[in-house]
């Protein structure tokens, strides 16, 4: 039985975070979706040049045409005009991951919200060749989580959400884009979602790379995919989003009172034409007697340049298949 918390007007004096329920019916928490921001490059400097990072870019230069900073600024002009209670973001703000396209995302990120409002999780191109682990993100270690740490996973309790930040970025060979997640993250994993349920919190995880299979190709595919879906399995979730794909997608993962919601959204920076146009999606959380009512509004580019509009709407049942609504 799920522990009742308290509304989010009053503060948990334990945690000093907003607290979840209360008697009156409260407001749907919401969370902003975006992800896959690809921010134009700086120069490259000489000492940043390796064969993965020169191939990299270019295949960027490729593509460079379909991906626009007027994109992804229309996009987060509506999202700042909605107001979310809090934002995720699921990777690859960079290209080439070198020093100076960490300090631009930076700089990015702190117009969009401040860091406690704000939780990256990182992807492929963030992690495109090797660095120490421990120095990797430390560019974005506060928007990381609330842990003071570059370390994964970590957890971010906001009113009824526990956010569970996972990293699926690691260096891989040529022409890889998978995603990795090392032993001590999925070691940790299990006993921070009971605790998560145990407090009766909407757990939602975080990770670039999609966990459910199909949505993308062996050569970019989570390695282990297999071991969090048994952990997911056993311990559950309520909701897992990820990038990495460039395309909305809705799947599926075995939990154990039934499915949990699998969901991805196209590259926020995405011209359209070339796969889908820029989109964002916000995720309305609300409880529910013992459970949870969860409504996904789709927001992106369509018509006039820089124009961002309702796209549809869904709902997510309590055992977590979708349902139109």
């Amino acid at each position: 039985m799920r522990r009742p918390l308290c509304n989010r007007a009053g503060v948990d004096t334990q945690l000093g975070l907003p607290n979840a329920r209360e008697d009156r019916p409260l407001p749907p928490f919401r969370l902003a979706h975006l992800s896959d921001l690809h921010l134009p490059p700086p120069p490259m400097g000489a000492g940043e040049l390796s064969p993965k990072r020169l191939l990299s870019r270019f295949a960027w230069r490729r593509k460079r045409g379909r991906h626009d900073i007027e994109a992804l600024a229309a996009l987060a002009a509506d999202i700042r005009a909605a107001r979310p209670d809090h934002i995720a973001v699921t990777g690859d703000l960079t290209n080439f991951s070198t020093r100076e396209e960490f300090a631009a995302a930076r700089r990015w990120l702190e117009t969009l919200g401040p860091p406690a409002g704000v939780t990256v999780s990182p992807g492929n191109h963030d992690a495109l060749v090797g660095v120490r682990a421990e120095a990797r993100f430390e560019t974005w270690r506060p928007w990381l989580g609330d842990a003071d740490s570059t370390d994964f996973p970590q957890v971010r309790r906001r009113g009824p959400l526990a956010i569970v930040n996972l990293c699926s970025a690691a260096p891989t060979a040529l022409h890889l884009a998978q995603g990795v997640l090392e032993p001590a993250q999925l070691a940790r994993l299990p006993a921070l979602l009971r605790e998560a349920a145990a407090a009766g919190l909407f757990r939602v995880i975080l990770i670039h790379h999609p966990p459910a299979a199909g949505i993308v190709s062996h050569r970019k595919a989570l390695r282990e995919a297999s071991q969090l879906g048994a952990i997911l399995a056993a311990e559950g979730a309520e909701l897992v989003l990820h990038g990495h794909a460039h395309e909305a997608t809705v799947a599926a993962l075995a939990g154990p009172r039934g499915s949990i919601p699998v969901l991805g959204v196209p590259s926020a920076s995405a011209r359209g034409g070339h796969g889908e146009a820029a989109r964002w999606h916000e995720i309305a959380v609300t409880p529910e007697g013992e459970g949870w009512r969860t409504a996904v509004t789709a927001r992106g580019l369509r018509g006039r340049p820089g124009e961002v509009v309702e796209l549809g709407r869904y709902s997510l049942s309590p055992a977590g298949s979708g349902s139109a609504s």
